[in-house]
């Protein structure tokens, strides 16, 4: 096809103010996106925009399998409250309260 030129899993973007962060996910625009590697302000990256990610999750949330997880950019962790946060994708698992981590299927559509 003459027109393809990627698949879009993996956007080169510019690290916003205060830079970006290898593995944090990141709101970039209207894309969320996990940085391979950490960068400056104004600086080149690349993220990506897919996949399933280890990320740190709200003690007290208990989402079901596949609910919809909100990044929250103040606490830095995924949570299932949409109030003043980003839908990032969905929980892998359904989790318990006091667990930390979850895995996250990233949506890789803007939002």
């Amino acid at each position: 096809m003459k027109n393809w030129t990627s698949n879009g899993e993996i956007v080169t973007f510019t690290a916003p103010a205060g830079g970006a962060v290898s593995g944090t996910p990141l709101v970039v625009g209207s894309l969320v996106v996990i940085p391979a590697f950490s960068a400056a302000a104004t600086y080149e990256c690349e993220g990506n925009t897919c996949g399933v990610y280890e990320l740190p999750k709200k003690s007290t949330d208990t989402p079901a399998q596949f609910a919809k997880a909100y990044w929250d950019e103040t606490n830095g962790e995924v949570t299932t409250t949409a109030t003043d946060n980003t839908l990032i994708g969905v929980f892998m698992d359904t989790l318990l309260t006091g667990t930390t981590v979850a895995e996250v299927r990233l949506n890789g559509v803007g939002i």
